[in-house]
């Protein structure tokens, strides 16, 4: 067993004394190797591998040199004169020594107090004003022959919408012929009065009848000159507006009563507005209502409320308000979304532009100058007015100097101090 063990560790003795020849033959052929795969290479590539051997060389070289000159190096540290505090109620205090704020980039303003409207926010949407808008029915069973105003066509007072082929016109233009045609003849004998008047309330009651079925005194007083008959019974528009909706095709046969066409006046417009449950009590009639659209986000339309609807939605749980609202420049389309702001009262505040405002997620805070070098910030409520102005209730009292301009900038030095 000795000699085996004696045999064995000879036999690994002699491989280690052969391993660093073995290793010095294994590195000369590699180096070879890389020397012949590096000349076989082309000069503009050989040249490129020098190129970055070299750099490797000088970023090595600078790692190792930096590393000995800063190791145990003393680092100074200068202390800031700058200081934030911050109290307990969440006020941050920062104080700026020997630091002056350009007054063209901050700008302080002297608070005060006014007047400003309490504004409930209420959505809602424009539509027709139903008391402008008339539906145009037949008055006499026909057949429609021509279609004159589609939808979305101007029309005016008298202007034509359609034609219909009516057999009730037809008989009632040639009663009113007849009529005439006999008072005519009965003017020239006196003798018989009593039946010329007569004559004279049948031509009457004839050209009534005419009328009742759409006809003007215009049409009526053609038929008198001319003594023909019209084939097609005009159908024309009541009031200034457009045609909003064609419920008859040309071709379609109408009984008296259908509807033929809805018209309404785009210059007179309704806002209904949604009011919840827990702002009822603060609504009555008469209150400003402020519009805003999408479309016209800097134009502003003033109205007043005129209708209080007596029952709450039941699907949205609103009370609906609404106000008619002027629109002589045809900017507003039905339809369309509006925000409003009903103003419910008044209240004292501070006014500061929306410059002044810094917003934190839902919070707002406004900054203050307490001393030369002393500024703080806290959280303020309050209300927009507008989109260029916002109402603090809370936090700001009269005499503050608040930041109006900068105050953005001015809240990143609060910030960074905070960290």
């Amino acid at each position: 067993m000795k000699d085996k063990i004696t045999t064995i560790l000879k036999r690994a003795y002699e491989e280690a004394k052969q391993l660093p020849n073995r290793f010095k033959a294994r590195v000369e052929a590699n180096t070879n190797e890389i020397h012949r795969s590096y000349w076989a290479l082309p000069p503009e590539t050989r040249a490129r591998l020098r190129l970055v051997i070299v750099c490797i060389s000088i970023l090595m070289l600078g790692i190792v040199i930096g590393l000995f000159v800063n190791v145990n190096r003393p680092v100074k540290l200068e202390k800031s004169d700058k200081s934030l505090k911050v109290e307990s109620s969440g006020v941050m205090e920062l104080k700026l020594p020997g630091l002056n704020l350009n007054p063209n980039i901050y700008v302080f303003s002297e608070a005060v107090k006014s007047d400003v409207p309490v504004e409930l926010n209420m959505p809602g949407r424009l539509t027709f004003n139903a008391e402008k808008s008339k539906v145009i029915s037949a008055r006499a069973a026909g057949r429609v022959e021509r279609i004159v105003a589609f939808d979305g066509a101007q029309v005016q007072v008298g202007s034509p919408v359609l034609e219909m082929y009516s057999p009730d016109f037809i008989s009632a233009e040639q009663e009113y012929l007849l009529s005439s045609k006999t008072t005519k003849i009965l003017e020239g004998n006196k003798a018989l009065g009593d039946l010329l008047s007569d004559s004279r309330i049948t031509q009457d009651a004839a050209a009534n009848r005419i009328r009742n079925l759409g006809a003007g005194d215009g049409e009526i007083k053609n038929l008198e000159r001319t003594g023909k008959t019209q084939t097609n019974l005009v159908v024309r528009s009541p009031i200034d507006g457009v045609v909003v909706k064609r419920a008859v095709e040309p071709g379609a046969f109408a009984n008296i009563g259908d509807v033929l066409a809805t018209l309404a006046d785009p210059k007179a417009l309704w806002f209904l507005g949604n009011v919840y449950e827990q702002d009822i009590a603060k609504i009555q009639k008469g209150q400003t209502i402020i519009l805003r659209t999408e479309a016209y986000p800097d134009k502003v339309f003033t109205a007043r409320a005129n209708f209080i609807a007596p029952t709450i939605d039941p699907d949205t749980r609103a009370l609906v308000i609404r106000c008619d609202v002027d629109n002589p420049e045809g900017l507003l389309r039905p339809d369309m979304f509006a925000s409003g702001k009903l103003q419910v009262g008044s209240s004292q505040a501070v006014v500061l532009p929306q410059t002044a405002i810094v917003r934190v997620r839902e919070m707002r805070y406004v900054i203050i100058k307490t001393a030369s070098d002393t500024y703080k910030r806290f959280a303020v409520k309050g209300f927009d007015l507008d989109g260029k102005q916002f109402a603090v209730t809370e936090g700001v009292e009269p005499g503050m100097k608040v930041l109006t301009d900068g105050a953005v900038l001015l809240n990143d030095r609060f910030a960074k101090q905070e960290e």
